[in-house]
């Protein structure tokens, strides 16, 4: 499994509260949801990426509530993966529950700039910069959760594998 787009670079302790603000958790509606991410740090963030676009975070990605929104949010505005220096361990849980592929990568979140194209292999956790010709390895998925984000998601991972 891969994924190809630009890069979408945010900094330090981005949390669930600028991912998704919490005047709009009175929805589930993921393209709700997704029509709101990231508007209070890049009121732009909605009309300038494309499906496929990696986001980029620095150290501390998805602190603050256990909300699962925020993963929502994010995978539903079309970003394929998020990679980051590390992430909140709830962050981390809920977005592998949901089918968002995240990787923790200090050297390609320090090393990866906004707008440049990069490409993630999911299988091996290569991190491939091709604007920078750079490569940074991630650790890669254990099987069994490539398999709940290639189902996209842990409920969706259970009705399939337990009819």
């Amino acid at each position: 499994m891969k994924a190809n787009g630009k890069a979408i670079k945010y900094g330090d302790n981005i949390d669930t509260d600028v991912i998704i603000p919490a005047r709009y958790l009175n929805t589930t509606d993921p393209g709700e949801l997704a029509s709101h991410c990231m508007e209070d740090i890049d009121k732009n963030f909605v009309n300038n990426h494309s499906k496929g676009d990696i986001m980029i975070g620095g150290a501390n990605f998805g602190c603050g509530s256990s909300r699962e929104h925020a993963p929502i949010a994010i995978k539903a505005s079309g970003i394929s993966c998020v990679i980051a220096k590390d992430f909140a361990r709830i962050f981390f849980r809920n977005s592998i529950n949901i089918g968002l592929p995240i990787l923790e990568c200090a050297e390609a979140s320090a090393d990866i700039d906004a707008g440049d194209e990069v490409e993630v292999d999911f299988d091996t956790g290569v991190i491939t910069n091709k604007t920078k010709n750079a490569t940074y390895q991630a650790a890669a998925f254990p099987p069994f959760m490539q398999g709940i984000i290639n189902a996209g998601g842990l409920v969706e991972y259970i009705k399939k594998n337990n009819g």
